[in-house]
This record gives structure tokens, C-alpha cells and sequence, in this order.
């Protein structure tokens, strides 16, 4: 049975509706009618209801300390199932970066400073639980800026792990919801192992949204053009880099259409 991972900046009903929290419910829904085993990880935002989501801590998985900008920080993993599906859905938290916050943007509609280095935390704790649970996908479907982290880290710092050595790596994009840079520390929070601070002399010195999109796209497999009004600067980028990519007006019936693009990179 072929396997894959969702790695999620939003799901509905934990988040409000919209395309991207949708397609974080439907995709996972409609691949397991395909005959998928999957696994899908979100970040636990602050927003999110525990209680009315039925949340629970996985203590077995919990606790680990990573270390983001020379500083530990505890992993948390909760649990939920979305009702009336069969999607499980893992929650990534922290107390510093998600617990007591709001999502991208603050109470006051400011972007948050540290979203980089929430993005780092996010993608790291992903990876490290989806070794603790010694499973193996074949493919992995990153979605929102969120993520976007995770291709770079998939064929650098982990490419030598048993989970990843052979997996693909897809990059959903989606318009901008970062209108601000990341911060000077962002750099230095993604260095881990083999993912090295030179990997960045190719990007812009200001690094925000458009650049994030870029280095997803560098360090994936193919890319998903999730909605119609995506950056185009980031469409020519993908197709410069001869990827395969998944055009917004082919995605028809969902399961049918992802799984034959998945089945394409196998």
C-alpha cells in the first residue's frame, strides 16, 4: 500500500474555512478512498478549540527538546480525528510558538516576528515524529508557507534517514499571506545538520514570501499549482526548474486527479 504524508498549514474544522484549510481536509479524505495509507500534521494555532476538537496529548511521542536559535523548545504532539472522515490529524505544538498565538498574524493584525522560525519548529517536528512512528511515505505533500521549509530539509539534514531516503516531495503553492520579510534570525534557525547557512547565497538577501516559494520549489519533486491566482513570478520559477507540475485547471475529481500525478513520480 503506498503511503503518503500530508504536512498541512491549515485544516477546516480545526481553522476557519478557505481554499487552503478545504484542500487540507479533502485531499487526505479523498486519498484514502483510493486505497492511501496516510498521515496528516498541522500546526496545533492558537485559535484551535482543543476541547471542541477533541484533542489529546500523545505522550509517547511528546516531549522532545529541538533546538530552534540556540534555544529548546518542547515538542508537543496532539491528536484528533476530523468528524465523519477517516483522517487522523497530528497537531505540532509549542507554548512559545503556538499555544498562546494566533496564526500568521497576531490579535492586532501584525505578522508575527518569529513566523520563520515557527516555520523551522514546525517542519522539524514533523519530521522527528514521523521518524518516532517508523513510518515510511512514498510521497510528500507539502502545503502553505508553512511547509515550505520541509522539501529542504527532506534532501538535506534527513536525506539520510530511513523514513525519507526514497520519498518524493510535492510542493502545493498558493497566493501570498505573508506580506512581510522574515526575520534576520530565520536563516540561522533552518541551519541543522546538512542543511548548511550557504544553501541561502542563491536567494534574495530579504527573504520573504516569494523567496520561501522559491526554495520550496528548489528542494521539491513536483509542484501542485493549487489556485488559479498563484504568484507568476513562482509558476516561471517551477517551470524554469523543468519540474513536473499539476496545472489548477486539470485538478478535476480530487482522489483521481492526485493520485494519478502521485503515481507519475513513483
Amino acid at each position: 500500500m503506498k503511503k503518503v504524508l500530508f504536512i498541512n498549514q491549515e485544516i477546516t474544522p480545526y481553522v476557519p474555512e478557505n481554499e487552503l484549510s478545504l484542500l487540507g481536509k479533502n485531499i487526505p479524505q479523498a486519498i484514502i478512498d483510493k486505497g492511501y495509507e496516510i498521515r496528516t500534521f498541522m500546526p496545533k494555532w492558537g485559535i484551535i478549540n482543543e476541547r471542541r476538537g477533541q484533542l489529546h496529548e500523545v505522550i509517547r511521542l511528546s516531549r522532545m527538546m529541538l533546538i530552534i536559535d540556540e534555544t529548546d523548545h518542547p515538542l508537543i504532539i496532539k491528536v484528533a480525528s476530523i468528524p465523519q472522515t477517516r483522517v487522523q490529524v497530528y497537531f505540532i505544538d509549542n507554548d512559545d510558538y503556538f499555544t498562546k498565538r494566533q496564526m500568521a498574524y497576531d490579535e492586532n493584525g501584525e505578522e508575527y516576528p518569529d513566523n520563520g522560525e515557527r516555520a523551522v519548529f514546525f517542519a522539524r517536528g514533523v519530521l522527528e515524529t514521523v521518524k518516532k512512528l517508523r513510518w515510511v511515505p512514498d510521497i510528500i505533500h507539502c502545503h502553505g508557507w508553512m511547509s515550505a521549509i520541509v522539501p529542504l530539509y527532506i534532501k538535506t539534514a534527513y536525506k539520510d534517514e530511513p523514513s525519507f531516503a526514497n520519498t518524493k516531495v510535492i510542493s502545493s503553492l498558493f497566493p501570498s499571506n505573508l506580506k512581510s520579510e522574515l526575520s534576520e534570525q530565520f536563516k540561522k534557525s533552518v541551519v541543522f545538520r546538512t542543511a548548511k547557512g550557504e544553501l541561502f547565497k542563491n536567494y534574495s538577501e530579504k527573504f520573504d514570501f516569494t523567496e520561501l516559494g522559491k526554495l520550496a520549489i528548489d528542494y521539491s519533486d513536483a509542484i501542485v499549482e493549487a489556485q488559479a491566482d498563484i504568484n507568476p513570478q513562482l509558476m516561471d520559477y517551477a517551470k524554469d526548474k523543468g519540474l513536473p507540475i499539476m496545472k489548477h485547471s486539470s485538478i478535476g475529481d480530487l482522489g483521481e486527479s492526485y493520485m494519478n500525478f502521485y503515481e507519475s513520480l513513483l
